[in-house]
């Protein structure tokens, strides 16, 4: 696995995060049997650039937690095996790994939202993490039946890792 990360803003987190969301992608990896090496960008910023970011690509004008930016195209969620037949482009020429894609998360909404939760930052951060790699499975929450089948994953992979609420 390859995981890249970018920090473009400060980052006053307390624990050490670029390991944490390393162990996070890879055990999301291994928890939905994603059958090859992989290759994941994760981008922190802060509510400034990550509004822009969604204004530009989802016309939403305001910050959010985090933007999920996936490689792939899937029929079915979860469902690996189009990679068996699909064209090189989904693969890295140099490295030979799976493009997942791009996480970005806004460390301003971390913290928000960890206080607003009532939770730890270290949580929240190794949240947004899992529901973005769940995205970058295909998976989505935006229809009930989908929520349905995403929610619980994300439940059971923080219960899995022991990163639960405080």
């Amino acid at each position: 696995m390859s995981f890249y990360l970018e920090e473009t803003c400060n980052i006053p987190f307390d624990f050490a995060y670029a390991k944490l969301a390393e162990d996070v992608i890879a055990f999301c990896l291994s928890h939905e049997n994603f059958p090859y090496e992989a290759e994941v960008n994760l981008t922190l910023t802060d509510n400034e650039e990550i509004h822009r970011i969604n204004l530009e690509y989802r016309q939403i004008d305001r910050p959010t937690d985090v933007l999920s930016f996936p490689m792939l195209s899937y029929e079915k969620a979860g469902d690996f095996s189009f990679l068996e037949e699909e064209s090189e482009d989904d693969f890295n020429p140099d490295t030979g790994e799976v493009m997942l894609g791009d996480i970005i998360i806004s460390v301003d909404k971390v913290l928000e939202q960890a206080q607003s939760y009532g939770h730890s930052p270290k949580r929240e951060f190794a949240f947004l993490i899992v529901h973005s790699m769940l995205h970058l499975f295909g998976y989505d929450h935006i229809d009930p039946k989908d929520a349905a089948i995403m929610e619980p994953k994300q439940k059971q992979i923080l219960e899995e890792m022991h990163i639960v609420r405080d």
